[in-house]
């Protein structure tokens, strides 16, 4: 699949023209593709699972740029805040955090691979367990739900008080999803007391689709891809007064994806906590014991938003270069930074990665994402499936429940270090301190033990 047309290439050549400057005081050019190196041979059992998969000797293309609009590094724009905000942070931290079930999910070292690899350290936020759903997402939609519920209730006791009656219509929420979204939104609505729609494009597995409706939830097929089904669920929410709860935003919907994307944010104070308790009273220093590097699965954008907000606004001038991994047929994000706009995958969408099966992405998430990220690229097919195994059997370090979406943007970063070129393009070296989100883990049971077993 061709990416490059001649305006992206034009654009391309001012990204090796000018200097994009990631916090290291060096110049960086961008290559159109790299040649990925195998990383196969660190591990015996890795290696083993690779060659289920394809031959030895095949070289992997992978489609990669820097993104000539980073911002230098400087405390988080004012004009940001009003997106992902502290404040806007703690109120949702304090709303989840007294949620039955809430406990900080886990942050694994994966201490082998890290050594592998020749840098200092790898953590994944390992999101497996959120809340008993499985997947980061519980965080999003569930807290999305809470913010729009207690100003619908009251319009609609209102309402229903003028007519008379002596109890509001339950309120109905509605949404698009590729699963885990759908089961944060009916875990979500089933907590708060309303009633939820959930549409699922066509490649959703109907486990996923059971999951949802589990929670009282009544599931809706869609014949189409991810953004025929947001916009299907757009319209009957218009038409049957709904709720659209989405991270995905579209122009006239934006403060609901943002609540969901305040959700997010939990994870980055998980993470700090563990690392540098001190931050909440102090500043934080070039000597502390941070992340230099972030990979970040793309999908809409909205988790890069969070991520990437919440760490600039809080380590400042110390934020920590942030990659964003996506599938090559799914690949918005990148198209965005080869355009310099907001712009649509021209993929086809199929992906083992089922979860980042999106075309376009949220212009909201854009916002923070074009200017917060540092570099943009896919991660191939074929190595999904043995790292899903090698993190299952302990190979890398702790081992963890990587789900296909889970382990895509650590693939990113084992894709990236053993390339020369763009290793040094973004500085990843000895003393690299590099996190990671595994965002979602056996939320396919079935799919998932096919491929681990």
């Amino acid at each position: 699949m061709r990416l490059l047309e001649a305006g992206w290439e034009r654009r391309l050549d001012s990204v090796a023209a000018h200097m994009v400057h990631f916090g290291y005081g060096q110049r960086f050019g961008a290559t159109r593709k790299c040649v990925a190196r195998s990383w196969h041979s660190s591990f015996p059992r890795i290696d083993k699972h690779l060659t289920e998969i394809h031959c030895p000797n095949k070289v992997k293309v992978v489609n990669w740029t820097l993104n000539p609009d980073a911002a230098a590094p400087t405390p988080y724009p004012a004009a940001l805040k009003r997106i992902i905000g502290g404040n806007a942070h703690r109120e949702a931290l304090a709303e989840i955090a007294a949620w039955p079930g809430y406990a900080p999910t886990p942050l694994r070292t994966a201490a082998k691979l890290a050594s592998s690899l020749g840098i200092e350290s790898v953590w994944v936020k390992d999101e497996s367990g959120r809340f008993g759903l499985g997947s980061f997402k519980a965080l999003g939609g569930a807290y999305g739900i809470r913010r729009v519920m207690k100003g619908g209730r009251d319009r609609a006791a209102s309402s229903a008080g003028k007519r008379g009656e002596g109890h509001p219509a339950t309120p109905t929420v509605t949404c698009a999803s590729d699963g885990n979204h759908g089961r944060s939104v009916a875990w979500g609505a089933h907590m708060f007391g309303c009633d939820a729609v959930v549409y699922l494009p066509a490649h959703v597995t109907e486990i996923r689709a059971d999951a949802i409706r589990s929670y009282g939830a009544r599931v809706v097929r869609v014949d189409g891809e991810y953004d025929d089904a947001v916009a299907r669920a757009a319209r009957d929410a218009t038409r049957n007064g709904w709720t659209v709860i989405s991270d995905t935003s579209y122009p006239g919907y934006m403060e609901i994806p943002r609540h969901v994307m305040v959700g997010y944010t939990i994870m980055i104070s998980e993470v700090l906590d563990v690392l540098q308790p001190t931050l909440n009273v102090v500043q934080p220093t070039p000597d502390m014991s941070l992340p230099t590097h972030v990979f970040i699965q793309g999908g809409v954008g909205g988790l890069a938003a969070a991520v990437i907000g919440r760490l600039w606004e809080r380590l400042g001038e110390h934020r920590p270069v942030a990659v964003i991994v996506e599938p090559a047929a799914a690949n918005g994000l990148l198209q965005s930074a080869l355009a310099g706009k907001p712009s649509a995958s021209r993929g086809d969408l199929h992906t083992i990665m089922a979860g980042l099966s999106c075309r376009e992405i949220s212009p909201l998430a854009w916002e923070i994402v074009g200017k917060g990220a540092h570099a943009f690229m896919t991660a191939p097919e074929d190595g999904i499936a043995p790292l899903m195994r090698a993190a299952a059997q302990g190979d890398l370090g702790e081992p963890f429940e990587g789900g296909e979406s889970g382990v895509a943007g650590l693939l990113g970063l084992i894709e990236v270090a053993r390339d020369e070129e763009r290793r040094r393009a973004i500085r990843l070296d000895e003393r690299s301190r590099v996190l990671v989100f595994n965002t979602e883990g056996a939320t396919d049971p079935e799919l998932y033990a096919r491929i681990v077993d």
